[in-house]
């Protein structure tokens, strides 16, 4: 279902219309606080757009779009870039709405040639739509901020040798597809990201996840069961860590303004 749009206007000169494909929705305590995932991305990718200081691109557009229930996707040729979210779901289920989403980004990646930037399971859906597998990781959970090793590749785009990053998975994308490259790495995670030049980029980490978030959901999966008393603890006490997750808005925006350029 196609929600409302918003405008963030500006007097620069490249115009940005994006489409964020919901592929879930956040736990009550976070919906409640912070809204929807579009919501949530709006403001990290107008906090990029910001820090960025580039006074050449503007964000004239950015639709949501949910994708799980009845879904109704953005036509292509409508938008200049695609975001997918993250999702409690697995991205290698055969649920019809996960093949669908899957056929349809793998469309818009080959057929259509628009750059696609995606958010954890929105980067191993990328993946997959290339053909590469997808699957629980062999060393369970990684939770909040951790360290991220990058690649030289990696290095050569971020400025930097390492990140740090708020993470919530135990999937992982298996195998390199055809033509992407490894962003970086840490000690559960081979591939913590994706890049093929003005194509694709994605991350296995959460760069739209604050402390109040990774908090939020920490506690909702350990009252669930889910996590025991020493992933909550341990989880808990990296929350509030330091994190690069606007620096990586700022870079969003920049491989989405050299992919429409």
């Amino acid at each position: 279902t196609k929600v409302h749009i918003q405008t963030i206007t500006g007097n620069m000169t490249r115009s940005l219309r994006i489409a964020v494909l919901e592929c879930d929705t956040p736990i009550p305590p976070v919906k409640d606080e912070l809204g929807g995932y579009g919501d949530i991305f709006t403001r990290l990718l107008k906090k990029g757009l910001e820090a960025s200081g580039n006074s050449e691109v503007e964000i004239q557009e950015i639709s949501k779009w949910h994708v799980v229930d009845n879904p109704v996707y953005p036509d292509p040729n409508e938008y200049d870039a695609f975001l997918l979210s993250g999702s409690k779901h697995d991205s290698f289920a055969d649920d019809t709405w996960i093949v669908s989403l899957t056929d349809y980004i793998r469309g818009v990646i080959e057929q259509h040639k628009k750059p696609v930037v995606g958010i954890c399971f929105g980067h191993q859906i990328i993946a997959r739509a290339l053909g590469s597998r997808v699957g629980r990781g062999d060393d369970g959970w990684e939770v909040s901020v951790e360290e991220i090793t990058l690649t030289d590749v990696g290095k050569q785009i971020f400025g930097k040798d390492k990140l740090h990053l708020q993470q919530m998975h135990r999937d992982v994308v298996h195998e390199l597809p055809a033509g992407c490259v490894n962003l970086g790495y840490s000690p559960r995670c081979a591939i913590q990201g994706l890049y093929m030049p003005k194509r694709l980029w994605s991350v296995q980490a959460h760069p739209e996840f604050n402390e109040f978030i990774m908090s939020r959901i920490l506690k909702f999966r350990h009252d669930g069961g889910v996590f025991n008393d020493q992933l909550y603890e341990d989880g808990a006490s990296r929350a509030a860590k330091p994190h690069d997750g606007e620096f990586l808005a700022t870079e969003i925006i920049k491989f989405m303004a050299e992919a429409t350029a």
